[in-house]
């Protein structure tokens, strides 16, 4: 706890399933769920989702990175 290497995608993905499925709101899932994909496409990843060519980010970064493009 503490270190900041968790990943928070899996996290962030569920909040959206909970939105399409339990709150009916599609659109506001599909923009969590893009905002996630275009931050992977950016290249960026948390330790345990690290490739060549990828740039390692925090989990606080990573959440942020997702933030960033919801706005």
């Amino acid at each position: 706890a503490g270190k900041g290497i968790a990943n928070p995608i899996a996290s962030i993905l569920s909040f959206a399933m909970a939105l399409r499925y339990s709150l009916d709101l599609d659109n506001e899932a599909d923009s969590l769920e893009k905002a996630v994909q275009d931050v992977l496409n950016d290249g960026l990843r948390t330790k345990d989702i690290l490739s060549k060519g990828k740039k390692e980010v925090s989990t606080s970064q990573m959440g942020d990175a997702i933030i960033s493009k919801l706005q």
